[in-house]
């Protein structure tokens, strides 16, 4: 795509939503994100309204930026699923009540007649990270979520694989235990223990256990409000129930990504978010479990590393959705 081409973004999450103005840069190695306007999805909870507000916000800013239509290749839709990327649909997000059946590629196709591109979240965040962050050069690469919820996005053969109806990548589904914390409504699930949810559960398990034996834990004096970040902050600071906490979380991860690479063989696995920012935390245990569990030829080819683009990765994400893949069933196939 030429560099004078500008992107817009459409960011739909549970708690809030943006519009990303960006446009790639003269070599083509990123995108620079000109523009950006956020609000609370609550301030738009009809999902008319809501795209309705998306657009209009989306005119606002191509105007503050002096920025015609004529310019624009096109516009990227990410939004937690399921959903239905080519039909254009948004199907029912537990995180989006009354979000049922939504035609928000049509929508906005009619408000601004351009190509219009949806993936969920997990697959817009892969796309960025394989074209613009820590995934580029490679072939097969799979970017982990690793959030508040556990998801993956799948680029298989140079191409994103959603599967036949959106619901490939899904590993936080994937029960590594028969007890465990809940995560993607299962006990014992990769999300249930490798997540930023999933390790607050897993400290509150722990700590609750701790408490009934009439011993206290000074960091966290109430389980039921203890997240990631306060586990982490106390294993950083060498408290050796945060670090076992961590290092159960690094074992399943492992065990996980253990199964992912016996299955897809990938080049590259791309991990967000905690993963990112605790790495340190992670790494020794979990090698050493895919070590012993995952198939040796396997492991050798694939290297694993902290996504590349930061805070910054739901902006891009969009961004390159808009890109397209010239597809005339409106999914991305790049």
């Amino acid at each position: 795509m030429e560099s004078d081409r500008f992107l817009l973004g459409f960011d739909i999450g549970g708690t809030k939503c943006a519009v990303v103005l960006g446009r790639k840069t003269p070599d083509g190695s990123g995108i620079d994100i000109i523009g950006k306007v956020r609000f609370p999805t609550a301030d738009a909870a009809d999902p008319f309204k809501a795209v309705e507000r998306l657009c209009a916000e989306a005119e606002m800013l191509l105007k503050e930026n002096s920025v015609s239509r004529s310019f624009l290749a096109g516009i990227g839709i990410s939004c937690g699923g399921p959903l239905d990327s080519r039909r254009g649909m948004i199907l029912s997000p537990p995180n989006l009540p009354g979000w049922d059946d939504v035609p928000v590629v049509d929508w906005v196709k009619a408000r601004f007649s351009l190509p219009v591109f949806l993936q969920n979240d997990a697959n817009a965040c892969a796309v960025a990270e394989w074209k613009y962050g820590a995934g580029r050069g490679t072939r097969n690469m799979i970017f982990l979520t690793f959030g508040t919820g556990m998801g993956a996005g799948l680029i298989l053969n140079g191409r994103l694989y959603s599967g036949t109806n959106d619901n490939a990548g899904e590993c936080g589904h994937i029960r590594l235990a028969s007890y465990g914390p809940v995560g993607y409504g299962k006990a014992g699930s990769m999300e249930g223990f490798c997540s930023g949810g999933g390790i607050g559960r897993l400290a509150a398990m722990r700590i609750l256990e701790i408490q009934q034996r009439g011993e206290k834990v000074s960091w966290a004096p109430r389980p039921e409000l203890v997240d990631a970040k306060q586990v982490a902050d106390a294993a950083f600071q060498g408290d050796p129930l945060a670090l076992e906490i961590y290092r159960e979380s690094a074992r399943r991860l492992g065990q996980g990504l253990a199964i992912l690479m016996d299955l897809l063989n990938p080049e590259r696995i791309i991990i967000g978010s905690v993963f990112a920012r605790s790495e340190e935390l992670f790494r020794e245990e979990m090698e050493k479990v895919i070590r012993q569990e995952a198939l040796p030829q396997a492991v050798s080819v694939c290297r694993i590393v902290p996504a590349a683009l930061g805070e910054k990765i739901g902006d891009i994400a969009s961004l390159a959705l808009a890109e397209g893949g010239g597809e005339e069933d409106g999914t991305v196939g790049f």
